[in-house]
């Protein structure tokens, strides 16, 4: 395993953290927007684990992936500027 490898696996955990963190704050917060954020970095590992695993996925697929966890986020991000 080469040094970019490493820190893409790292990332990735980094993004797994980031999505359980988000699940958090949905249930002990009861802030929607936490749903859609841990949807979002749920997708990324997804996304990324199929990258890094050479996992068999299409490529409308893996864009679709992408298209998700981006709508997503904008759906977390739309209800944060409400909540202003």
């Amino acid at each position: 395993m080469d040094i970019s490898e490493t820190i893409q696996l790292i990332a990735t955990f980094a993004e797994v953290v980031v999505a359980l963190i988000a699940f958090l704050i949905a249930v002990q917060k009861k802030k929607t927007f936490g749903w859609f954020i841990g949807i979002t970095f749920t997708l990324f590992v997804i996304f990324d684990l199929a990258r890094i695993f050479a996992l068999t996925m299409s490529a409308e697929l893996h864009a679709l992936v992408l298209l998700i966890a981006c709508l997503s986020m904008v759906c977390a991000v739309w209800l944060m500027w409400k909540e202003q």
